[in-house]
């Protein structure tokens, strides 16, 4: 074990963040993601929801400034249907992290699977809310100048 590390960031997340570079994706996939027929990259998470590993690692993670849509989320089928409240969450994490407004851009289901296809890993965790599937693009760390 290591200090500060949150318990639900195993090794082998750290390890997928950790060599993701600037501009890879990550997608954090609810339960009902068909992760595994999506991922180049798995990494299990069952038993932690998305807004308890969302959490966690944006601790890590910069978010890419560079592109107008850093996070991005899948778009209930219904036209009609209100926004879930899961986003609200991660809205809220993610600018907390970031120090900045973060939007959620919502993509179109089959869209977003195939975004997923291409992401660098993906995060497979217990999350029940419906449509909280969130793809996170990658920024770069900027060293202090001092």
């Amino acid at each position: 074990m290591l200090k500060n590390i949150p318990p639900v960031i195993s090794p082998e997340l750290m390890s997928i963040l950790m060599r993701m570079g600037h501009g890879d994706e990550i997608v954090i996939a609810d339960g009902n993601f068909p992760a595994e027929s999506c991922a180049q990259r798995v990494v299990r998470a069952d038993g932690h929801g998305g807004v308890e590993i969302l959490n966690a690692i944006m601790q890590f993670f910069p978010l890419d400034s560079f592109v107008d849509h850093p996070a991005s989320v899948m778009q209930p089928v219904n036209d009609d249907a209100k926004d879930p409240p899961i986003w609200a969450e991660y809205q809220k994490i993610l600018t907390l992290h970031e120090g900045r407004e973060i939007e959620l851009r919502p993509i179109e289901r089959f869209r977003f699977y195939d975004f997923a296809k291409s992401a660098y890993a993906i995060v497979a965790t217990g999350e029940t809310a419906v449509y909280a599937n969130l793809i996170l693009k990658k920024g770069v760390v900027i060293a202090n100048e001092n």
